[in-house]
């Protein structure tokens, strides 16, 4: 996680999921991970002195048939932030990071995060 992260730096507490675990008998043929980890502390205070953040939150609990076992985690009344600048690394990938600023926690979301 640390590899397809490098910004956010050490990470803890890290539950994930790929779309290549196989639930449904047939592989995504897309490498797709989602998941929680917890930053270390003064992480989310350094990201949001060095990057634009604005109030946004998923628009779903883990709905996609693979994220199932990430229903429901997560921080209690989580007050989501999401920098756009984060989101994009220049090398190709795409991903979709949330960061609550109540317990530290990143939700992330990433399509193909090795490149």
């Amino acid at each position: 996680m640390e590899q397809a992260f490098p910004l956010l730096g050490p990470l803890t507490d890290a539950k994930w999921v790929s779309s290549r675990d196989d639930g449904r008998g047939t592989p995504s043929p897309e490498l797709v991970i989602s998941g929680l980890a917890r930053l270390t502390a003064g992480k989310l205070a350094e990201l949001t002195a060095a990057h634009a953040f604005v109030s946004e939150g998923p628009t779903d609990d883990f709905s996609s048939w693979f994220e199932k076992p990430l229903k429901g985690e997560g921080p209690k009344n989580p007050e989501w932030i999401r920098s756009h600048e984060l989101d994009r690394d220049g090398g190709g990938r795409s991903a979709k990071l949330w960061f609550d600023r109540r317990s530290d926690t990143v939700r992330f979301w990433a399509l193909n995060p090795y490149g």
